[in-house]
């Protein structure tokens, strides 16, 4: 999809004119891979804010440049949101739009955004979130497991109130969501064999919307010897049936 396509449709003109009941911080979900995975309103806010906060400024820079949007960008991110969520909040406050954006995904689903949020609404500066990409739906919806009643729990404790977590996890009966870096898979579907069983179901997610996505499904005890196997890469998501 190149810049022209969208742009001949014109930005929102809410945007263009000055109105205190409007918005001033978007949160704007960014494809989680393909580029293509971007809404028509995501790309009028950015082309229309005045500054673009984000997560890392050299991964956003290529969607930024791929749709020819030229706008200031500031960097926001778990490092440094403590030290400026009021400073941002006070220029927000002070007339200034800004959308929010991060490496992937949608702001504030295990990624900066709730602080932000918070302060805003606290000096009662109006905050949109705007629909899109977030990992665990379509892991969730392609696992084969029950979405009707599902329960997210993003990244786990690396250590502190893990076993106490997982222990209580061992009885929860909707379909659970977790987010895991490449390198600590393995280690966590073991803590799932251990507390769950073996036999519990499960479907793994990596790279979705990417060139090598791959979703690998059935008990936790398959799915972790395939990744014995095959060592994974990339972003993934763990999808595990509930208790019975």
């Amino acid at each position: 999809m190149k810049s022209g396509v969208w742009s001949s449709i014109g930005p929102d003109p809410r945007l263009q004119t000055p109105n205190s009941r409007l918005p001033l911080l978007y949160l704007v979900p960014t494809p989680l891979g393909n580029l293509k995975d971007i809404t028509l309103r995501a790309l009028e806010v950015l082309q229309a804010v005045d500054v673009i906060l984000c997560e890392d400024t050299r991964t956003s820079s290529k969607l930024l440049q791929h749709y020819n949007i030229r706008k200031p960008v500031s960097p926001y991110h778990q490092h440094n949101e403590h030290k400026i969520v009021i400073h941002i909040a006070d220029q927000l406050r002070a007339g200034k739009t800004m959308a929010l954006i991060t490496d992937a995904g949608t702001p504030g689903i295990s990624d900066p955004a709730f602080l932000l949020v918070r302060e805003c609404i606290r000096q009662e500066v109006k905050v949109e979130c705007l629909p899109g990409s977030t990992a665990f739906v379509p892991a969730l919806v392609n696992s084969g497991l029950p979405t009707h009643r599902f329960v997210f729990e993003g990244f786990l404790p690396l250590k502190k109130g893990r076993q106490t977590l997982l222990r209580q996890l061992a009885a929860e009966e909707r379909t659970m969501v977790f987010y895991e870096s490449p390198m600590r898979l393995v280690k966590t579907l073991e803590n799932f064999m251990e507390y769950f069983g073996t036999e519990r179901a499960c479907a793994v997610s990596r790279e979705l919307t990417k060139i090598y996505e791959e979703n690998v499904r059935g008990t936790l005890g398959d799915v972790c010897k395939h990744f014995i196997n095959k060592p994974p890469k990339g972003e993934i998501v763990i999808v595990v049936a509930g208790a019975e």
